[in-house]
């Protein structure tokens, strides 16, 4: 399985449950890399998303802790055994952990690819991914050159376990 994420300097990721920025071009690498793959992320993570609905052409995945949550065009589930368990009749490479961040943390022993976009900024967050650059389990192999989008600088930069 793979991660993929977007976060600043520190490793954050989100504060008040929305994202910290407006990336058109990481928006669009995102759609790029799961279109027509499997999403998994949790219940906040979809009520961010526009309407509260699901990604188009792509397998929504959802984790919730509440028996009782559905929603149109969703596979919800409420464990993460119960997640794997389901997950394996899909090849690893098609799914894509795609957060929040207790989701993120309880996926990333799974995964062996992370796709991070690197913010090269310092921002107020109550959410953070884990630093994968301090991890001994993780190793930067690729990373794209810097760009600049709405004064933010960023890469595109993939990690794998080693």
């Amino acid at each position: 399985m793979q991660i993929i994420v977007a976060a600043d300097e520190n490793w954050a990721i989100g504060r008040g449950g929305a994202l910290l920025w407006h990336l058109p071009e990481d928006m669009k690498f995102f759609r790029k890399m799961t279109t027509g793959n499997v999403v998994v992320m949790g219940r906040k993570t979809l009520d961010s998303f526009p309407g509260g609905k699901p990604l188009k052409n792509r397998t929504n995945v959802v984790l919730s802790g509440n028996p009782d949550f559905s929603r149109t065009g969703t596979i919800v589930l409420h464990s993460v055994g119960e997640a794997l368990e389901y997950l394996n009749r899909y090849d690893a490479s098609d799914v894509f952990i795609a957060g929040g961040g207790h989701i993120y943390r309880e996926f990333l022993p799974y995964c062996d690819t992370a796709f991070v976009t690197k913010v090269y900024k310092s921002y107020e967050a109550d959410t953070y991914f884990p630093d994968l650059d301090k991890s001994p389990e993780w190793e930067l192999k690729e990373e794209g050159g810097r760009q600049e989008q709405e004064g933010i600088e960023f890469a595109f930069t993939v990690y794998r376990r080693k």
